[in-house]
């Protein structure tokens, strides 16, 4: 059983596994019944250098680009649904494939046509992020997310960061009422 974290909380995940060269971010969520349309929620990765912005284009991962120029972030494919137990969308990360420039992995969730169909996070009920030791599938860190997000359309829910030669992950936690293209902007990503 990994680290839970709380908001804010981060927790070096090289220390709870010498030698880790990969993980695997698993994000997963629950909707609340409606009547409405279905819901698709979309997780999306970005590869950020020192200053906080896209290191290129190429390093926003998302359902129409599942990896990095790199392969430093790979991107398991979208789930439309939600539906099932268990994480509803995941993305690969080898640290040893990231470029010498990346200083952090944002991981975000966004609701695709959010605004367009009245859907927000706070319809949105047990959403998590989970970091995985890609080798043995051990949890090694996990923040479930509890606070009511009643406006936004997107959220980052947490990060990966580098601290000197270790690897660390930091439960974020941010929303976003202009959806992903409002994370993407913010992150100096052209779309």
């Amino acid at each position: 059983m990994g680290v839970s974290l709380s908001k804010g909380g981060n927790v070096s995940l090289t220390k709870q596994a010498p030698g880790l060269t990969a993980v695997t971010v698993g994000l997963g969520w629950d909707l609340r019944t409606t009547t409405g349309t279905d819901f698709d929620l979309d997780a999306s990765a970005l590869v950020l250098d020192a200053s906080g912005k896209i290191i290129t284009d190429g390093h926003f991962v998302f359902f129409n680009n599942l990896r990095t120029p790199d392969g430093a972030v790979e991107h398991s494919g979208d789930n439309t649904t939600g539906a099932g137990e268990g994480d509803d969308e995941r993305l690969n990360v080898n640290f040893g494939a990231m470029p010498g420039t990346a200083e952090r992995v944002a991981f975000a969730v966004s609701i695709y046509e959010g605004d367009a169909r009245g859907q927000n996070f706070g319809q949105v009920r047990n959403a998590y992020i989970r970091v995985m030791n890609q080798a043995d599938g051990t949890e090694l860190a996990r923040y479930d997310l509890s606070e009511d997000a009643s406006m936004e359309t997107a959220m980052v829910f947490g990060e990966l960061y580098r601290a000197g030669n270790d690897w660390k992950f930091r439960a974020v936690g941010q929303g976003y009422a202009s959806g992903l293209a409002g994370i993407a902007s913010d992150f100096g990503v052209n779309i």
